[in-house]
């Protein structure tokens, strides 16, 4: 039975981690039901909730609950001193407290944001609860915490989800760091590109061709200016060898 009851829980804590981004230290609100049901069955929260869990919790509270555990006497006074024994959170209720139920639920509004566990035993409050996706829920049967299968309300959400494929990227970050962890992902290894051989620079050629181009025309003056000077030296030859004759 405890080993089905631990399956249970591993699958169920998998669905909430990989579909709304549950990391340890798992947050726990607990009010006076769960405190009371536990000192009654003899449970250790604080040793027994993280190995079932299978990863480390914050036990946590609120000022609500503890005030309405004070209020009903002696009757829940031992369940008042496990409740004052781990965190209390802020509520918005610090002027004008309201029941610990009222207080627990204001504390999951909006999507749950700081992906919190709720502990109880009141079956009101657990209802309510269940109509809002991504809340694990917990509670105490037969001396033993039970973690409760995800809600139709989160599984609905999980389905749509993946029916319009609107993968968050909470979940695709999650799953690449699962992958990581399972060793199913290779590190890529930064290769150096060998450097290959090129043309020639175009810009140098450009320049060599300006260079020839320039250099024509000073060459056919070169050429001309010789051959200016050839017939200069031939007309005074030919003049020369006149004055001779004559």
């Amino acid at each position: 039975m405890k080993i089905t009851r631990q399956k249970h829980a591993k699958k169920y804590m998998s669905f909430y981690k990989y579909n709304f981004r549950f990391r340890e230290p798992f947050q726990v609100l607990l009010d006076g039901t769960f405190c009371q049901s536990a000192l009654r069955n003899k449970i250790q929260i604080r040793d027994q909730l993280p190995g079932y869990l299978a990863g480390a919790t914050q036990l946590c509270t609120t000022q609500c609950v503890l005030k309405e555990l004070e209020s009903l006497g002696k009757e829940l006074y031992g369940a008042k001193l496990i409740a004052q024994r781990f965190q209390v959170r802020n509520c918005s209720h610090f002027k004008d407290p309201v029941s610990g139920s009222a207080c627990l639920l204001s504390m999951i509004e909006e999507g749950n944001p700081h992906h919190y566990f709720i502990a109880t035993q009141d079956q009101d409050l657990a209802m309510k609860v269940k109509k809002k996706a991504g809340v694990p829920l917990l509670f105490i049967i037969q001396n033993t915490m039970v973690l409760d299968k995800p809600s139709p309300k989160s599984v609905a959400f999980v389905q749509a989800m993946q029916a319009n494929q609107l993968v968050p990227e909470h979940q695709k970050q999650s799953i690449e760091h699962l992958k990581e962890e399972q060793g199913l992902v290779k590190k890529s290894e930064n290769r150096r590109k060998r450097k290959r051989a090129g043309g020639p620079n175009p810009l140098s050629c450009l320049k060599k061709k300006k260079v020839q181009e320039t250099q024509q025309p000073s060459a056919t003056k070169k050429k001309r200016k010789r051959k200016r000077n050839r017939a200069k030296s031939e007309a005074k030859a030919v003049s020369m060898q006149l004055s001779v004759e004559a």
